[in-house]
């Protein structure tokens, strides 16, 4: 650890995160929420929003995913995705759903803004974001896929849109 020059959790705790949460909207295999905390805490993300049937920790199957990330990443539970969404949007974030749907911009053309707090909501893992979330988000991106398969698992998903978004709002920010 000392090699690596990793954070403490107490140390991570009190770091600066980007100004990015995510919402997982009934996902139901706790080892995608497991993962979900490991990458959130990999991305220095501000929070996780575990919503209707998401599992919460401590579970097993989420504890042995998460490495030890449920004690570093904060985290909050919701009995719906709509609540959350709108207590999100009351403090100020862009709700961004992770979904193809009709409106959904490829991830490589959305461009987040600088300074502006970012929700990413990621669905069931079989039938994707609620409708009555999609309807309260602000946008909608998809991740471009070339092979034959039309769906990533929903915790490569968050990575892949977590980097990216990191990417495009400087991924020195949090330092």
């Amino acid at each position: 650890m000392e090699e690596l020059n990793r954070l403490t959790v107490a140390d991570f705790k009190n770091t600066r995160k980007f100004p990015l949460t995510l919402v997982l909207d009934n996902v139901r295999s706790l080892h995608n929420v497991g993962a979900a905390f490991r990458t959130a805490d990999a991305f220095a993300v501000e929070k996780i929003w575990l919503c209707g049937i998401t599992g919460r920790p401590p579970q097993r199957e989420i504890t042995k995913t998460a490495l030890g990330s449920t004690e570093s990443v904060a985290w909050e539970y919701t009995p719906t995705t709509v609540a959350a969404i709108e207590q999100l949007k009351a403090a100020g974030y862009i709700v961004v759903a992770v979904e193809q749907t009709t409106g959904s911009q490829p991830l490589p053309s959305f461009q987040p803004e600088t300074g502006r707090p970012y929700a990413l909501v990621m669905g069931n893992e079989v039938f994707g974001v609620d409708d009555d979330v999609l309807a309260l988000c602000d946008a909608a991106v998809e991740i471009p896929q070339f092979g034959t398969k039309h769906s990533l698992n929903v915790s490569v998903a968050a990575g892949v849109v977590l980097w990216d978004f990191i990417s495009k709002l400087g991924w020195s920010s949090a330092q």
